[in-house]
């Protein structure tokens, strides 16, 4: 498998710099703890955001690093949970007098670095709060996993506590808004092809030529099963028909709809699915109120999409259309 790598071990150092250098008036890179940072973090006025998860998923979520969104990311290497050292070390970089939340993925190494990385900080008198994300309706446990997985969903979790703190949330109103975003979204994914790790160097997973992994996991975990390819349309329909019963959406309800690439599809191909999506709500009576068409949460190089719901209601939607800065600027 032919890519743009040197040594695969430089491969999330080399990344991270790359993102710092795009992005010099805004971004902070710290080399010791794969850490991304905003250049004006931390800020007495508002509680930090930190969030962490392996690499190999960008633009998350060190791309989501900035006003309005993240406040820093601390990656570990591709598809592994940051060091616990690493999220100590952020914890106490990013240090606000209003405290600092730590979004988590539901992965168990994710929530063992996290946790004990908070104890660690608040030892060190930093007040720190956990929230952790887990929209993806695929499957109860996985690979990685004691119950549901984290997956693109977690952006607008993101997108709802970044704009909260930045209009001056405490610490426990920007866990009940995110919480509240966690607890009306949904996700569902299928891979058409599995991805290639840079260590690796060849695909993760065999999956054959007419074949699908239907509710994929970002790091490959299996799904509910392997089925034939279908068409598009039709793809749609089996991610919905597991979506939408799962909160449940309803007619009359009013949503953000979120189709995000895994890596390896091309934009065209999302909006045919977004397209098809869009007009199976309609026609159940689900207005979109919101559109994300786009890759936010992706698998390296793998060909596939996910499909997100948000259930919005005013507040919901009033910090999703609040003002935002990023690395990342298609949210």
């Amino acid at each position: 498998m032919k890519k743009f790598v040197n040594d695969p071990k430089s491969f999330v150092p080399e990344m991270l710099e790359g993102v710092a250098l795009a992005n010099p008036d805004t971004l902070k890179y710290v080399p010791a703890y794969n850490l991304i940072m905003r250049a004006d973090s931390p800020r007495a006025d508002k509680v930090s955001i930190v969030q962490g998860s392996g690499s190999g998923h960008e633009p998350a979520h060190v791309m989501a690093v900035g006003r309005g969104m993240l406040d820093a990311a601390c990656p570990g290497d591709v598809f592994a949970a940051p060091p616990m050292d690493y999220v100590y070390e952020t914890a106490k970089l990013l240090a606000s007098d209003k405290g600092v939340l730590l979004l988590v993925n539901n992965y168990t190494g994710d929530r063992m670095a996290f946790d004990m990385g908070r104890e660690m900080a608040e030892a060190d008198g930093v007040r720190c709060e956990i929230l952790t994300i887990n929209d993806d309706v695929a499957v109860q446990d996985s690979t990685w996993t004691v119950g549901r997985r984290g997956v693109a969903g977690n952006f607008f979790v993101i997108k709802a506590v970044g704009a909260a703190s930045e209009q001056g949330a405490d610490l426990d109103e920007l866990l009940r808004i995110g919480n509240k975003v966690n607890d009306v979204t949904r996700t569902m994914g299928v891979a058409l092809t599995a991805c290639t790790p840079p260590a690796k160097g060849s695909p993760l997973f065999d999956l054959g030529a007419d074949e699908m992994e239907f509710g994929v996991g970002i790091h490959g975990e299996p799904g509910r099963e392997r089925r034939p390819l279908a068409p598009a349309d039709q793809i749609v329909d089996d991610l919905l028909a597991a979506v939408l019963p799962d909160l449940p959406y309803a007619s009359g309800d009013r949503v953000a709809l979120m189709i995000n690439g895994l890596g390896g599809t091309p934009i065209s191909e999302l909006y045919i699915l977004f397209r098809h999506a869009h007009q199976r709500l309609a026609a159940q009576g689900i207005t979109v109120g919101r559109s994300y068409v786009n890759e936010y949460c992706t698998s390296l190089d793998m060909a596939g999409a996910s499909l997100t719901l948000v259930r919005l209601d005013d507040e919901i939607e009033g910090v999703l259309a609040a003002p935002a800065e990023a690395a990342i600027r298609v949210f």
